[in-house]
């Protein structure tokens, strides 16, 4: 009977617990290319439909999404920079990590392209060249995961820019891409924010296919160990959702214009 009533009890509070989670707000920090994209709203009110509360969206760039979750500012972080997300697992910040999703990343810049730079499927060959020219650059200059990768271009081109062609802004995807329109200057996008932009700037895309441009997206839930407070429940839940058969076909079906943005990446 002692026996029977632990049990029971043990199980009346796991339902409690997941009562207790169900419903609560689930903050989100993430890249703004998921949002600017416009993928979030549109496959997140699916889970909340089964989930039964809101996924609260801090669109940010993958360096400061993850302070959050290191802060415990987040239940849970949606970013794609995989050394950076390796080292945030590997100090402790967080207790789970899943492959979601993957994109590429595309140059874009002026029709008239100054530096001559259209066609080619060699992207720092192509970062040699806009240098070379004197043409204008815009960077993110956020440390997001768009800005990583600019910044292993440039490394492996043996540059280091600086001088008035290059522009390092601290800003999103969708104004940076905004910004180059305006100066008539070339950045490195991830393809979805730039499709979602392309009407509003008349850039073209004129670098990719590089396979060094490959753009992986991962789920991280914080630990809970370091933050106690956050809702793990409901971060659990949404790394879940977003891995399952379920959500790896909202991201599919989600297109630009008739054009899938993101490949369902899970494992």
């Amino acid at each position: 009977m002692k026996t029977m009533l632990r049990t029971l009890s043990l199980l009346l509070a796991v339902l409690a617990s997941a009562a207790h989670a169900q419903g609560r707000d689930i903050r989100l920090a993430t890249t703004t290319s998921t949002e600017n994209s416009g993928l979030l709203k549109v496959i997140l009110p699916l889970f909340e439909a089964k989930y039964g509360g809101k996924v609260r969206v801090i669109s940010v760039g993958t360096g400061a999404a993850l302070k959050l979750g290191e802060n415990g500012d987040a239940d849970v972080v949606l970013v794609h920079a995989r050394p950076l997300e390796d080292k945030f697992i590997a100090a402790g910040f967080g207790s789970l990590r899943k492959d979601v999703m993957y994109n590429d990343f595309i140059i874009v810049g002026p029709q008239r392209d100054p530096a001559g730079v259209r066609g080619a499927k060699d992207a720092i060959a192509a970062m040699k060249k806009i240098s070379a020219s004197g043409a204008r650059f815009i960077s993110r200059g956020d440390e997001s995961g768009t800005h990583q990768m600019e910044k292993d271009y440039w490394r492996g081109a043996g540059i280091t820019p600086r001088g008035t062609w290059y522009l390092s802004t601290g800003q999103g995807m969708g104004q940076v891409l905004t910004m180059a329109a305006q100066l008539e200057g070339y950045a490195l996008t991830d393809r979805a924010t730039y499709a979602a932009y392309k009407d509003k700037t008349g850039l073209d895309t004129l670098v990719e296919g590089d396979p060094r441009m490959f753009n992986p997206y991962g789920v991280i839930v914080v630990n809970p160990q370091r933050h106690p407070h956050i809702n793990h429940a409901g971060a659990l839940a949404l790394a879940d959702w977003l891995t399952s058969a379920e959500g790896q076909q909202a991201i599919v079906a989600f297109t630009i214009n008739g054009v899938q943005m993101f490949f369902p990446g899970a494992k």
